[in-house]
Order: C-alpha cells, then sequence, then structure tokens
C-alpha cells in the first residue's frame, strides 16, 4: 500500500521574515519587488496570511499590492511592509526543513524551494504515518520556529491537494477508498494542471466542480480538452503518480529582471546585467556542474519585443569576471543601431547558461 505525503511551508517566505524580525509579528508582509511608492514593477512572491486579508496574494502585481495597502491604511489598519525577496537566506532554511524530513522518509522529491513529497509506505499504515508527520511538523516547529500543512494519500495528486486542504499548520489525510468523498465537491482548479484556459472551457460546459468532471465523462473531455480530457477524467477520481523521481540536473541557470523605468542608460544596464551575472555564476558555482558551453542573452524591449541571442563560449568563461566580460560584449550591439536601429528602450534583460557538463575546463583561474 502506497502512503505519499505532500509538505508545504505556510507562507514561506513571509514567515521566514517575520522569524528573522519579530517586530514584524502580528504585521501584514508581503515579500517581492520594492514597490516604490506604488510606482513599481513586478509581482509579490509570497504573503503572509495578515497581507492576504487585505487581498495580496502571490502573484499580485506590486503596484496593486501598494494600493491595496493604503486602501486598507485610510480604514484604520496598519500599512503592509514590504521586504525584498532573501533567497540565500530561503534556500538556508529549505535545506534546513528537507534534512528533517529525510530523516522519516527513504524516498523524498522536493517540488520547489518549499514543497516537498515524500514515501511513508514502510510505515505500514496511515495511522502510524499520521504521527510520523505530526514528529515532522514537531521538529521543524522546533529547529526553524516555522509551521507546515501536510496531505496524506494514496498518491502525490492527492497528497498535494490535501496538504493545501487545512492551513496553517494544518494536517489532512485522505484514507483508500474516501478519494472522490474529498474531491467531489472541490471547485476545478483544486485540480493542479488546470490554468484559467482550460478552467473557461470547462465553465462554459457547466462543469464547475470535480463531481462535474467525473460525471461529464473520460469521451466527453477528451473531446473538450483533448488528450488532457482523458487525464483530467482520472484525476477527478483520484488516480495521480506516486512514484518519487529523483530531482534532476537543470538544463540550463539562468535569471532576468525588469528595470523600473525603461532605459538605454548603458550604465544602469550594465550595471544590471553585472548583478545578474554574479548571480548566475554563483548558483552555476552550487551545482555538480564544472562548466557550460553556450551564453544565451535575454533583452526585451519597451514594447514587449523580445530577442534571446546565444553564442559558445567553450573554455573562455572560468570565474565570473569572465562571464561580466562575455555578457557585455553580446549586450552591446543593443544599446547602440547595430541591433536596435530604433534604439528603443529596454524593459528587461537576462542572462542564461546552456550545454552544461561535468568536464571541467582546461585550466581554472580564481574568481
Amino acid at each position: 500500500m502506497k502512503i505519499i505525503a505532500h509538505l508545504d511551508m505556510d507562507a514561506f517566505f513571509a514567515a521566514v521574515e517575520e522569524r528573522e524580525h519579530p517586530r514584524f509579528q502580528g504585521r501584514a508582509i508581503a515579500v517581492g519587488s520594492d514597490p516604490k511608492g506604488g510606482k513599481g514593477r513586478g509581482v509579490i512572491s509570497t504573503a503572509n496570511y495578515k497581507a492576504r486579508e487585505y487581498g495580496i496574494r502571490s502573484a499580485t502585481p506590486i503596484s496593486k499590492a501598494w494600493q491595496l495597502s493604503e486602501e486598507a491604511e485610510k480604514k484604520g489598519a496598519q500599512s503592509v511592509i514590504f521586504l525584498p525577496v532573501n533567497m540565500e537566506l530561503y534556500s538556508e532554511v529549505s535545506d534546513n526543513v528537507f534534512k528533517i524530513v529525510k530523516k522519516y522518509s527513504d524516498f523524498s522529491e522536493p517540488a520547489s524551494i518549499d514543497e516537498i513529497y515524500f514515501d511513508l509506505s514502510k510505515s505500514g499504515n496511515f495511522k502510524k504515518a499520521e504521527q510520523i508527520v505530526k514528529k515532522i511538523q514537531k521538529e521543524i516547529f522546533q529547529k526553524e520556529k516555522l509551521t507546515c500543512s501536510v496531505g496524506l494519500a494514496k498518491n502525490k495528486l492527492l497528497a498535494k491537494i490535501a496538504s493545501d486542504f487545512k492551513k496553517p499548520s494544518g494536517l489532512t489525510v485522505v484514507l483508500p477508498g474516501q478519494e472522490f468523498e474529498f474531491l467531489k465537491d472541490m471547485a476545478i482548479r483544486k485540480i493542479p494542471g488546470i490554468g484559467p484556459k482550460t478552467e473557461l472551457i470547462l465553465q462554459n460546459a457547466h462543469i464547475l466542480t470535480i463531481k462535474d468532471i467525473a460525471l461529464a465523462g473520460e469521451k466527453k473531455l477528451e473531446k473538450l480538452l483533448g488528450k488532457h480530457g482523458g487525464e483530467l477524467y482520472f484525476k477527478a477520481l483520484g488516480e495521480g503518480d506516486s512514484d518519487m523521481h529523483e530531482a534532476e540536473d537543470p538544463k540550463s541557470i539562468g535569471e532576468q529582471d525588469t528595470f523600473q523605468i525603461d532605459t538605454l542608460d548603458s550604465e544602469i544596464i550594465t550595471k544590471k546585467l553585472y548583478s545578474i551575472c554574479e548571480g548566475v555564476y554563483s548558483s552555476f558555482k552550487k551545482t555538480n556542474f564544472k562548466s557550460f558551453k553556450n551564453v544565451v542573452l535575454t533583452v526585451r524591449f519597451s514594447g514587449f519585443e523580445t530577442v534571446s541571442h546565444g553564442e559558445p563560449v567553450g573554455e573562455s568563461v572560468k570565474n565570473s569576471k569572465d562571464l561580466k566580460y562575455e555578457a557585455l560584449r553580446m549586450l552591446l550591439p543593443y544599446l547602440d543601431k547595430r541591433k536596435n536601429p530604433n534604439l528603443k528602450k529596454i524593459r528587461l534583460i537576462g542572462l542564461r547558461l546552456e550545454k552544461l557538463s561535468d568536464k571541467s575546463p582546461q585550466t581554472h583561474l580564481p574568481l
């Protein structure tokens, strides 16, 4: 009998910030881009539960989040605390949490920085697995002062849906035979993989709940959605993958960033490019790879026209300084009429390393 758990940290980035800054306790916290007094660009990465009461959630545009904070303050509530993303800190905490989980399970699969699946089939039954999950939740809180929610079920699909059922600090168990009873009254968006477009197609066919998906049947869903419709039918019945999969090595490593104001100022753009280079190279050094063959530059102009230009660098990039040189060489034609004939302002730049290899460059220079 398969017993799969899905652990999801509660409002992870915001919760870590609240832990690090006790004076923020009880305040609405939003982690993401700089709001710039309501003129900032970008989105919220994570909002704590207090901020969600203001209508601020993950992916809320930063300008909208600022507006909601201002509206709440006018009504007598405290303003939202906006904080930048501190990925180095969050990664460290994530590693600590995952180490705790791995003490209790032989098989695990990180799904993101704040989510992990793990197999508790060896516990023998759901009652014993539930006790193990409670120990994990307790240890995470004792060591990291953070809460998490866990779903326990026969497969990964149900476990993930269950982990979101009672937040924060929740533990939801879906016993064998109770899958459809657990799912049937939920909105269709609760099934992972259903986005806005699919939701609209289903709603137009009067399919609003997971029960409606099951009643529609496999053939009708395939007519509406193709092969995806058939997969969706079985998901509505609670069927899904139960196997843990080892994390695959990344096929590329990259970062991109949006300017607060579209610009052609070479000093501003170069400073941003160098910062991205340092971040990308730092991420590369944390992997098991020893070299890469291609560097890809992405430029997005003010009209959202986006171009990507890649070049082989062979063994020429051996440190972050070399990467900055190559990236700047690739960028310069976009700052003049060589590759930007109308001198459009630039909205975003990004850099990506591709064709990663475990073979070392011929020589190694110190960073």
